[in-house]
């Protein structure tokens, strides 16, 4: 016989102990009782053990049987918690979509794209939250800047922003005008992201196939972006900064572009995080499909 019905008929065996019937069982598992009494023989014939016997009152099961009895329990209970979960699975499908955004991107990038995305997809409600990606264990979907995830999570990379080098007016004139090479970033204040790695930075530029990498010691270092925009906006030095988060500036002449001829390196990667449970959920995927195709024209550089 095939094995593959065999956790089914151990099953119906514990149902029918447990219900005291063969009647009572076919009810319980609504199926007809010839059914029932089929799985039980063909397990029987399976195992080449006799389980129970049976009169018209009453079942009697053999010493295999009694054996047998709590592994045959042990998987009706597994089932029942399968289903348990399928059903918990199934309501937080219907619910809203949490999501936790970097309060930097989400501000600029995914505020924009929210009310798209709901006329879009009406079926599917948002929870939006802007806050630390330390966080992202309590939510369906992060939005956060750095692909590193464990094996239980997923990260889809969305773009990786261009960086630029850029200062206020005030502060070029203050300090002299604007630098004409790299190495004259030397004697100008550096404000730069907070790589981790001490007072001593290197700040590596690109233009063409020729490349600068100088050492530098920054005015400030912080791992925030929009406070590292304030400190540029607020003239305190020439900052290394996300190129999106710097157009509006640069636009209104409040901000000036540094050396736009040397590239900085890119940013590191914007990428939407999620459980790995939820590889297939329809909303993840319509969200996460949705950002790719949007934020990823707004991080290409204007310039």
């Amino acid at each position: 016989m095939n094995q593959i019905w065999s956790p089914a008929h151990m099953a119906t065996f514990a149902k029918v102990v447990d219900l005291n019937g063969f009647t009572a069982a076919a009810r319980a598992l609504k199926v007809p009782k010839a059914s029932v009494s089929r799985a039980i023989a063909e397990l029987e014939a399976e195992l080449g053990l006799k389980l129970m016997t049976r009169t018209t009152r009453r079942l009697t099961l053999t010493p295999a049987g009694e054996q047998l009895l709590p592994h045959c329990r042990a998987i009706v209970a597994a089932a029942e918690q399968v289903h348990q979960r399928a059903a918990e699975l199934g309501r937080s499908r219907q619910g809203p979509l949490r999501v936790l955004a970097d309060t930097t991107y989400g501000r600029v990038l995914l505020a924009p794209l929210v009310p798209r995305f709901l006329e879009r997809f009406p079926q599917v409600p948002l929870e939006v939250e802007l806050g630390e990606p330390e966080r992202e264990a309590e939510f369906d979907l992060t939005i956060r800047a750095g692909a590193d995830v464990g094996p239980e999570r997923i990260a889809k990379i969305l773009g990786a922003p261009p960086a630029i080098l850029c200062a206020s007016p005030a502060y070029l004139q203050k300090a002299g005008g604007l630098p004409s090479a790299p190495d004259d970033l030397e004697r100008y204040d550096l404000l730069m992201p907070d790589a981790g790695a001490g007072p001593i930075q290197v700040l590596r530029l690109a233009h063409g196939n020729r490349r600068a990498e100088l050492s530098l010691r920054p005015k400030l270092a912080v791992n925030d972006p929009a406070l590292l925009h304030a400190a540029v906006a607020a003239g305190l030095g020439i900052g290394l900064l996300p190129e999106f988060l710097c157009r509006a500036g640069i636009a209104a002449q409040k901000l000036k572009r540094v050396l736009p001829d040397w590239d900085p390196p890119e940013q590191a990667p914007l990428c939407a995080v999620y459980p790995a449970t939820l590889a297939e959920d329809a909303r993840v995927l319509a969200l996460v499909d949705f950002l790719a195709a949007n934020i990823v024209p707004a991080l290409k550089s204007s310039a």
